[in-house]
């Protein structure tokens, strides 16, 4: 498809923060995921915010109000700023998780066999 870019399940991104420090890493695709988000620790370190607002979020661990920023997030040459939610993700494999919003502002495809 013309103007598609094919994502695998996992992509290295970069974030950019405030004061211009980058960090590379490797992030979780996610299409049933309504909003992106990145691991607490992650957005101290690179010092994202303000906080704009706070959302309700549904998720495996349960239902939780989360703090959301703006993040610049580098995926396949594609720089795109874009609202993501703060959560505790150290105890799970990726500290960023990629969804719908920035996949449809991206004009993503995702094919889970790469």
């Amino acid at each position: 498809m013309p103007g598609k870019v094919i994502l695998g399940l996992t992509e290295t991104i970069t974030i950019k923060g405030k004061s211009g420090k980058e960090i590379e890493l490797t992030a979780r695709i996610d299409t049933g995921a309504t909003s992106s988000s990145i691991g607490k620790h992650l957005a101290e370190e690179l010092e994202l915010g303000p906080v704009i607002r706070t959302k309700v979020v549904k998720s495996a661990s349960g239902v939780k109000q989360r703090p959301i920023v703006k993040a610049t997030i580098i995926i396949k040459g594609k720089e795109i700023e874009e609202e993501v939610t703060i959560a505790d993700r150290s105890h799970m494999t990726y500290r960023v998780l990629i969804g719908q919003n920035i996949l449809k502002k991206g004009n993503f495809l995702i094919d889970p066999n790469l």
